[in-house]
């Protein structure tokens, strides 16, 4: 009896479904990020990958083609692989490990490249500004660390969002912007244009668990029609400025 228990148990740990993976998603996301259509098992499967506003929001937008992911047991944790039909030229791969009270993940180094119209489905204020454009976001030593309900960051996540245009403006392209995040005892984030008629500059620091962020924003010279619009919308306007505020 004994050994047909430990058996159904093994079966179904190796026969789990991948909704039980899009689940954990779901909750550790707030619903922010779903896995829908799940197929495959815990173990190896694949889902539609949508972002959406979180709990009372109507918006949602679903990335091209299929996440593909794999799980692999480790020494208290598991090795974590996953892999994007339209954005991902090589695997991201990562290992998560248990501890006492929390969890690390570590990501390998790597870069991939994301359509800029998804993030529309995260709610305020993507659905207005609804973007257009390529993401390429690569990471460098990344770790992160949950202890005791705390989050902690080491490594660089940079997301490079370029020839970025909106509905709010007749200019197409608006400009190209890099977004770092430098993990630390205290973790900072930076926003500078690349190039562009749309000036974007700020930093920013998290305290506790809450980013502080400030920056503005500004029509380069001879395009300030082009970009009125929506200078007035993205952040508090003061004079020829809008003032972006996060916290």
């Amino acid at each position: 009896m004994l050994g047909g228990l430990l058996g159904g148990l093994t079966v179904l740990g190796l026969q789990a479904p991948a909704s039980w993976f899009a689940a954990g998603v779901f909750q550790a996301t707030r619903g922010q990020v779903q896995l829908q259509q799940a197929r495959g098992t815990l173990w190896n499967g694949s889902a539609q990958l949508v972002l959406t506003g979180g709990q009372g929001s109507t918006d949602q937008s679903a990335l091209p083609g299929r996440l593909n992911w794999q799980l692999r047991p480790a020494f208290v944790g598991a090795n974590v692989e996953l892999r994007s039909d339209c954005c991902t030229t090589t695997p991201i791969q990562a290992r998560a490990r248990m501890r006492l009270n929390g969890m690390a993940l570590t990501v390998t180094n790597h870069e991939s490249h994301w359509p800029a119209a998804v993030l529309s489905g995260l709610g305020t204020p993507w659905n207005t500004i609804q973007p257009q454009g390529k993401l390429s976001l690569s990471t460098q030593n990344l770790q992160i660390e949950w202890n005791a309900g705390r989050m902690a960051t080491q490594g660089l996540v940079q997301l490079d969002a370029l020839d970025v245009s909106s509905k709010l403006s007749t200019l197409r392209p608006m400009g190209s912007y890099r977004v770092a995040l430098q993990g630390g005892e205290a973790p900072t984030l930076t926003l500078t244009t690349l190039d562009g008629a749309l000036l974007l500059n700020g930093s920013g620091q998290w305290v506790g668990q809450r980013l502080r962020f400030m920056g503005e924003a500004r029509a380069a010279q001879g395009r300030e029609a082009a970009l009125a619009n929506l200078l007035n919308i993205i952040g508090r306007r003061t004079g020829d400025r809008s003032i972006l505020t996060v916290g």
